[in-house]
């Protein structure tokens, strides 16, 4: 076992605080990594907070990691040191459930073991994240990051790319398409970046009239206020019906609004997890014109490798604030007014200083 630096949560009510943990030998299939950046995620803060059940402390989040390959095992075969590379939400799974054979490794059947916060299947202890100074991953779960990506930018495309990018390429969003983006945060404007990129007409809901030019800039046709509600009727008596509606809001709201403007078999898919329920939707809703309501978690890692493939071509990184390790409890804080452009990145380099 190595030590490494590393800043962890030791309560749901406690700051952050500097800690050292323990990163196992690398074995022939791990690749070692010095991480470089680590993009700070809503998850990160609820995990933390205990706003999700079964925090284990002390818990060190982080699963936007990027950073550069130090060492591999005698079998690894795909990578090597001095080669930039990526972990995101997922560190482990069995490999020979259905789910995983599908590649869809988010769903394994016996256990995902996520990049931190759970049980560790080689030490035997809990998973330890990104806010570290290295990590140690087997091969299957390293991802390559593309040269031309810019590196801390790229970090998020590790969790908020992937999570926006799968239900998009899932329910065939691209050209002819009409698709809704509620919410302009971390999650959304990837979400529209993404979209746009993929050829749809792109209308983005925000409930700030603030966030009008930032929605244009980032690839929205259509930017909806929705606390205006005459422009918000205005925009419905006039629109066409939207064909998938991406909701990426991370806290409890009023899903009916939206459903309400898709078309017949068009699909509302949420991504936002709210610590508390959204209010329950009115039947009718869906019944009528037969509209559904669905979920996504993340992708698999060969859709995450081609959602990483797909933003080189398209020249897409998160908009990014880059902080060092000693503010993330202040930017903690900002997040839950949201106050960030739109995801911080931690520079790990700070964690060494």
């Amino acid at each position: 076992m190595k030590p490494t630096p590393a800043f962890a949560a030791f309560s749901a009510e406690t700051p952050l605080r500097s800690h050292e943990i323990a990163r196992r030998d690398p074995m022939e299939t791990d690749v070692e990594i010095d991480i470089l950046f680590c993009g700070v995620c809503h998850s990160d803060l609820h995990t933390v907070r205990s706003e999700w059940a079964g925090t284990k402390f002390p818990c060190v989040p982080g699963h936007e990691i990027v950073g550069r390959i130090t060492g591999v095992g005698s079998a690894v075969t795909q990578f090597r040191p001095g080669m930039l590379a990526g972990v995101g939400c997922m560190v482990d799974s069995c490999g020979t459930c259905p789910d995983c054979t599908a590649g869809l490794e988010q769903f394994c059947s016996v256990g995902t073991t996520f990049t931190y916060n759970s049980p560790d299947q080689h030490t035997g202890g809990v998973t330890y994240g990104g806010y570290a100074g290295t990590i140690v991953v087997d091969q299957r779960f390293v991802l390559r990051i593309p040269d031309s990506l810019e590196p801390a930018g790229a970090a998020p495309l590790l969790c908020a790319g992937i999570t926006t990018y799968s239900p998009l390429r899932h329910w065939n969003v691209g050209p002819g398409k009409r698709c809704g983006v509620v919410g302009l945060g971390g999650l959304g404007h990837m979400a529209v970046k993404i979209a746009h990129a993929m050829g749809a007409h792109v209308t983005l809901f925000t409930t700030s009239a603030s966030k009008i030019s930032d929605g244009h800039r980032l690839g929205a046709d259509d930017v909806v206020v929705t606390r205006d509600e005459a422009a918000l009727t205005e925009w419905t008596r006039t629109a066409a019906p939207l064909d998938m509606i991406l909701d990426t809001v991370a806290a409890s709201h009023n899903l009916d609004t939206y459903l309400a403007v898709l078309a017949r078999d068009g699909t509302m898919v949420v991504v936002g997890a709210p610590p508390t329920p959204h209010p329950a939707i009115t039947t009718g809703k869906l019944i009528n014109k037969r509209r559904s309501l669905a979920g996504s978690l993340i992708g698999g890692i060969a859709e995450t490798q081609e959602m990483l493939d797909f933003c080189a071509k398209h020249d897409i990184t998160a908009d990014i604030e880059l902080i060092r390790i000693q503010q993330i409890n202040e930017a903690y804080e900002r997040m839950l007014r949201s106050d960030v452009k739109y995801r911080f990145v931690i520079d790990i380099g700070s964690l060494r200083a």
